[in-house]
């Protein structure tokens, strides 16, 4: 009996639990615990010669968004012009109001195929010469609920099985929402019933929290502007902790009520605070692309902070978030690459020269734990997927395989034996040109 592709490679996505191990889905921005940590089935210690597997790619529009994987569909956003949009010429900069679409998009993990797509009208000013898509990643409720935010403040509930809209909130509109520079780029976080979105909603709504099953406010919080930050909470020995860091301060919130605890001032070039804060050993550690790095620690009380160390010279990350084990950090410095560091004195063991990804004015790697060793995956900004080991000792490499062609901005997902990755289309818009989603298989056959 002769087997379609299609019915071989649901066959293989159904099996893999099976045969490699059982796999978290990544349901959220940076996975299921929002780390950047994933209980993945063993990977190979170095990749085949011949490179991964793509079992399938489809074309999308463009935009910065990130993925989700959850119970075999794959979720992402992007944009699509509209038919009379005025496209730059090479190497100038979008000035022009561009008409088009955000689309929410649904794929099957087994194939590519298109499930469903929802698509609403949007109107792009220059966003500082990056108005080309959303930049936030979908958020999925186990009760089946697709969160997401758009670039210019669209925000959305969709049944995740057909795409059909729950509730809707234009928050620019309807909240007074102070969209950034940039766009919107903090993308929700949903804690039980609420979802918290970072929004600058006027009056005193730098931090929203609305009703996740129908879209109402519930509380607001903070006067100060919008960054490109979200929200992120931490369990501690005192309770539940809510961190938000804006383009003014690092603020401490109570997590149920939104209540104000402390802030640390921490004005920041441009308004980009944007990598996602850690909190490890009640210490938390911030760290920006023009200021540095800040660390502060929290406790005994939820209302207890100190500056503990600040470092503007080799800690200078600036998309990616920072990881942690074991008494030592990990981030990607603007200049320096990949550096390790102690975290609760800052101190600077190595880095790996750029090693990890190119430099440039905008360096970035979507870097992932794999399970409970110090083993790690990396998405670098070139399309490139490296293996590598992270330790005080030095950096250690032990394979990368080229698996996109054009720059990659947002952060991929992981489910079963696989990855689900795209590519960023900052150019896409200009030239006509297709971005694409891929499937990498992860563990060869």
């Amino acid at each position: 009996m002769k087997v379609s592709r299609r019915e071989l490679l649901c066959s293989l996505l159904a099996a893999s639990t099976t045969q490699v191990g059982w796999s978290e889905d990544w349901p959220a921005w940076r996975g299921p615990r929002g780390d950047g940590s994933w209980q993945a089935p063993r990977l190979p210690e170095r990749w085949p010669d011949k490179g991964l597997r793509i079992l399938w790619r489809c074309r999308l529009g463009s935009g910065y968004a990130g993925i989700s994987a959850w119970q075999g569909r794959v979720f992402t956003l992007d944009f699509v012009p509209a038919a009379d949009s005025n496209r730059p010429k090479d190497n100038q900069r979008q000035t022009e109001v561009l008409r088009g679409y955000e689309r929410v998009l649904c794929y099957a993990a087994a194939d590519g195929r298109l499930l469903w797509q929802h698509q609403y009208p949007v109107v792009y000013g220059p966003m500082g010469g990056y108005a080309n898509g959303p930049r936030t990643t979908p958020v999925v409720s186990a009760d089946g609920k697709l969160y997401t935010l758009g670039a210019v403040g669209h925000l959305l509930c969709l049944n995740i099985h057909n795409g059909k809209v729950i509730w809707s909130i234009d928050t620019v509109e309807q909240l007074d929402a102070q969209m950034p520079e940039w766009g919107f780029a903090g993308t929700p976080v949903l804690d039980g019933d609420r979802l918290l979105v970072h929004l600058g909603a006027r009056p005193g709504g730098c931090l929203v929290a609305f009703n996740r099953h129908n879209g109402k406010e519930l509380w607001r919080a903070l006067d100060d502007p919008t960054g490109y930050c979200n929200p992120v909470i931490f369990a501690t020995p005192a309770g539940r902790l809510l961190v938000l860091w804006t383009p003014k301060h690092i603020h401490g919130l109570d997590a149920d009520t939104g209540r104000p605890l402390w802030k640390v001032p921490y004005p920041v070039t441009y308004g980009v605070s944007i990598a996602t804060p850690l909190l490890r050993e009640n210490v938390l550690v911030v760290s920006g692309y023009w200021e540095g790095t800040k660390a502060i620690r929290v406790g005994p009380r939820l209302e207890d902070q100190q500056l503990l160390w600040t470092d503007n010279r080799h800690l200078r990350a600036l998309m990616a978030q920072p990881l942690y084990q074991d008494g030592y950090g990990y981030l990607l410095d603007k200049d320096f690459g990949l550096t390790c560091f102690e975290w609760k004195s800052g101190k600077k063991l190595w880095d790996d020269d750029n090693q990890l990804t190119p430099r440039g004015r905008n360096p970035h790697a979507s870097i992932v734990w794999l399970n409970e060793g110090n083993r790690a995956l990396a998405l670098n900004a070139v399309g490139e997927l490296v293996l590598l080991r992270l330790h005080p000792r030095g950096y250690e490499e032990t394979s990368r395989t080229k698996v996109l062609t054009q720059r990659v901005w947002g952060h991929p997902a992981f489910a079963d034996r696989f990855m689900f990755a795209k590519t960023d289309g900052a150019e896409a818009w200009r030239h006509a040109k297709e971005n694409e989603l891929v499937c990498v298989e992860l563990v060869p056959t």
